[in-house]
């Protein structure tokens, strides 16, 4: 999943105008405070829902698309009940003020037609506005005004839009090529966000555009949306085309082949070398350093919603007997990191380190929601570089003798503390670590 925090007028096109900049998000002429985007969150209704068809209207002709759209984040932006949690708190917050912030990426279609608006329920929206980022929701787009914040125009009348340069028309719908889709503004338009106070949130197009990447010409579909081979519609010619899962991080329904795209997705995309003197003596404190690299050519580890995911060292040192004498990265017995957020254990592990990203309000204090914070740190690491950390571990209990260090990097989507404050216990239980790197080295104490 990814989590945001987040005119039509002749021919039936979207007259965008002038579009706000990410730090001068207009707000209604009612003077109530709504936030409002004359593109992604117009006053008024600029599109109409019923104009758009849902998946089942195009799985007639193209079953395979659609079938691999139905397990992916795309298809569970608006059901996806971390979200829904999200945006009710953000309702709750703002008075309804900003609903339309957050949703205006995961369903572009329920907001610009009115559907989504202040103080709406989740179970009131039709069948192609609950669809999320459904088809219609990329393939009617014409243009990208801005690679962020719901940046693309949607035409429900033209033609739906491809990368097939040879696509044929038929009496389902006009076809037409589009460079957009192998474009990566196209994700940007989405998946690059910042709130209506400017403040960045997610900006992995933008990270692409400084790319090793964005150089070699490999846009972010080149992974998430690898090439197959079949025909693009039932009775089609057999050719290359996208698949339709969008594999990232996130397995909303647990699929098996997702789950088997996001292990190899994730594999050999970190590095992890140790530093440890061959020898120290007992009583000082034994330095461990860790270089970490990011191996991933088109964007920052972690992206996207860098403020929870959480990416860690666990670091080990064992006697020979195999007894830990110092830990780093574990976890509490909630399954939580002991960092701040730890419920039982706050700062209980004053030597962690971590990759993410945080909030701090106007007062410089924690927080977890986008829409209360003014500062957004980072400590992600761009596109293949790499980052040195150290700890200084203490030796004054220990004997001599040898010793084995260990370092895993590791991957979780969600912290279980976030997830249990929404409601959402199971899916806290349930939430899997990858280990994307590991090495060992040995010591004497002496």
């Amino acid at each position: 999943m990814t989590l945001c925090w987040l005119v039509l007028a002749a021919c039936d096109s979207e007259d965008t105008g002038d579009t706000a900049g990410p730090d001068s998000a207009d707000t209604a002429d009612s003077g109530d405070g709504t936030v409002t985007d004359p593109l992604s969150m117009p006053a008024t209704p600029t599109l109409d829902a019923g104009d758009f068809p849902t998946s089942d209207t195009c799985a007639e002709c193209h079953p395979d698309h659609v079938a691999e759209w139905a397990v992916s984040t795309h298809a569970y932006a608006i059901v996806d009940p971390v979200f829904q949690a999200l945006v009710g708190l953000r309702q709750g917050h703002a008075d309804g003020r900003e609903d339309r912030v957050c949703t205006q990426c995961h369903s572009a279609i329920g907001v610009r037609s009115g559907e989504i608006g202040p103080g709406f329920s989740f179970s009131a929206l039709s069948p192609v506005v609950q669809e999320g980022v459904t088809c219609v929701a990329c393939h009617t787009v014409t243009d990208v005004q801005r690679p962020y914040n719901s940046g693309h125009v949607l035409d429900p009348g033209a033609p739906m839009q491809g990368p097939i340069a040879d696509a044929a028309s038929t009496t389902a719908h006009l076809s037409a090529y589009s460079d957009l889709f192998d474009d990566a503004e196209l994700c940007g338009g989405c998946h690059d966000v910042t709130e209506p106070t400017g403040l960045e949130l997610e900006r992995p197009y933008a990270e692409w555009l400084q790319s090793p990447s964005q150089a070699e010409g490999t846009p972010c579909q080149g992974c998430h949306m690898t090439s197959t081979r079949g025909p693009a519609a039932t009775g089609g010619p057999e050719r290359d085309r996208h698949d339709h899962r969008f594999v990232g991080l996130d397995n909303p329904t647990g699929d098996p082949e997702l789950q088997a795209r996001v292990e190899a997705l994730l594999t050999d995309i970190a590095a992890v070398d140790l530093i440890v003197p061959a020898s120290s003596p007992v009583g000082e404190r034994l330095v461990v350093t860790a270089d970490v690299h990011n191996l991933i050519d088109g964007h920052n580890l972690p992206t996207g919603s860098t403020f929870i995911r959480e990416l860690w060292v666990e670091l080990l040192v064992a006697d020979d007997a195999g007894t830990i004498v110092y830990a780093s990265g574990t976890l509490g017995v909630e399954g939580d990191l002991r960092g701040y957020w730890s419920p039982s254990d706050p700062y209980g592990d004053p030597d962690l380190v971590t990759f993410g990203s945080a909030f701090v309000d106007a007062w410089g204090e924690p927080t977890l929601f986008p829409w209360l914070a003014s500062e957004h740190w980072s400590a992600a690491i761009p596109p293949q570089y790499h980052r040195a950390v150290s700890w200084m571990v203490p030796t004054d209990t220990l004997a001599e003798g040898t010793y084995t260090v260990s370092a895993r990097l590791r991957l979780r989507p969600f912290p279980p503390f976030l997830l249990r404050a929404l409601g959402q216990n199971a899916a806290a239980d349930a939430q899997p670590i990858y280990d994307l790197a590991s090495a060992d080295a040995v010591v004497e104490l002496r």
